[in-house]
């Protein structure tokens, strides 16, 4: 975590507080990961953090690729541009750095 502070994780690597995520935070743990955030990762995590503020759940995967290519991302917009970007998954890599709960699909 940034500056060496640690925040607590559940058992899967997630915040266990939401009001812990910053940006600071989600990209500290994607370094830790290997990755750099880039503005495709970012737009992921925006979609990921307001379909959970909407609805309380995980966006399904098609829905976000559907909403990459409209956002035009294209590079995004498909599973293996997703992987790509999220190597441990797209859904479960993306909601951690979002700041989420593990995503009910992946438990």
């Amino acid at each position: 975590m940034p500056r060496g502070n640690s925040l607590p994780l559940d058992d899967y690597g997630h915040l266990r507080r939401r009001g812990d995520w910053s940006r600071q935070v989600a990209e500290a743990m994607a370094a830790a990961d290997g990755i750099r955030l880039g503005s495709e990762h970012w737009r992921v995590i925006e979609l990921l953090r307001a379909h959970f503020d909407a609805f309380g759940v995980e966006m399904p995967m098609r829905l976000l690729v559907r909403k990459l290519r409209e956002d035009g991302y294209p590079d995004a917009a498909s599973s293996r541009g997703l992987y790509r970007l999220f190597p441990e998954g797209p859904v479960r890599q993306g909601s951690r750095y979002a700041g989420l709960p593990i995503p009910v699909s992946c438990i």
